[in-house]
């Protein structure tokens, strides 16, 4: 059954209830662990069109050891002017305006800062700021970096299931506030403090950050997705930057590499 069908039939609803919880992407997860999983590296890689020049070439035991791949030295280039809002990874760019409580209104699904993150007083303080979505399709690379020089605090875990992130489910359901999530702040040298989210997804049982408290650097790598479609959300406050115009104009979903500029400093 498409996804199609899934989320806009009554049948394909009953059916994605229990292929959603979390004992499935985390039985799905032992299985890509596995070496029998190797044998869908070739498939995988042929099926995305994936450039694979950009990736350190290793024997890969399992598919998440492919999945989770090393990129190589310079092909992500980190823009280091600290005037300059870099994205943290690979992927596919939406930005929202934080208006009232809504920070993000997509089709059928409309969320709010505090539905999010759980945390009504934190909610508050990113009133008229801005709400970056980067979604990572199962093709991009799944490691994530942090976007400046800074500090954070300790993650903070949010139970939930695990829907697809395609938009055929993010237009249908709110998947970003009924999806496993985790969030940190980051408290940085040239945002201010920073919500850095990481949402899984259907397949994905693992969202694995390195560190807790930890100082950090632009462009040090923060963590990674296990496999499957991922997302990846920012929230700044309304004196933290200006996203660039191309982003903004932009009618669909803008593509994005780690590292590259999204916007600067706001003055």
């Amino acid at each position: 059954m498409g996804l199609l069908r899934l989320y806009k039939s009554v049948f394909g609803r009953i059916i994605l209830k229990p292929l959603t919880m979390p004992f499935v992407s985390e039985f799905a997860g032992k299985i890509l662990d596995s070496r029998i999983s190797a044998f869908f590296i070739k498939p995988f890689i042929i099926i995305n069109k994936i450039d694979m020049t950009d990736f350190v070439y290793e024997k890969w035991h399992s598919f998440n050891e492919f999945f989770t791949r090393k990129i190589n030295p310079g092909a992500r280039i980190i823009n280091k002017s600290g005037n300059v809002l870099i994205s943290p990874c690979d992927g596919l760019v939406s930005v929202y305006d934080i208006d009232e409580n809504i920070v993000m209104d997509i089709k059928n699904s409309s969320y709010t800062v505090s539905s999010l993150l759980q945390n009504e007083s934190l909610a508050k303080e990113y009133k008229g700021g801005k709400c970056i979505v980067f979604r990572l399709t199962p093709s991009h690379y799944h490691r994530y970096c942090y976007i400046d020089n800074g500090s954070k605090g300790e993650n903070i875990h949010i139970k939930g299931v695990y829907h697809t992130v395609q938009p055929i489910a993010v237009e249908n359901m709110p998947v970003y506030k009924m999806n496993t999530r985790e969030y940190t702040i980051l408290n940085t040298e040239n945002f201010g403090r920073v919500v850095f989210m990481e949402v899984g997804a259907l397949m994905v049982g693992r969202i694995c950050n390195y560190h807790q408290k930890y100082i950090f650097s632009r462009g040090e790598e923060k963590g990674k997705f296990e496999f499957g479609g991922s997302t990846i959300i920012i929230l700044l406050d309304k004196n933290a930057a200006v996203i660039d115009k191309e982003i903004l104009n932009c009618k669909e979903e803008y593509p994005v590499k780690m590292g590259q500029k999204i916007g600067l400093k706001k003055a």
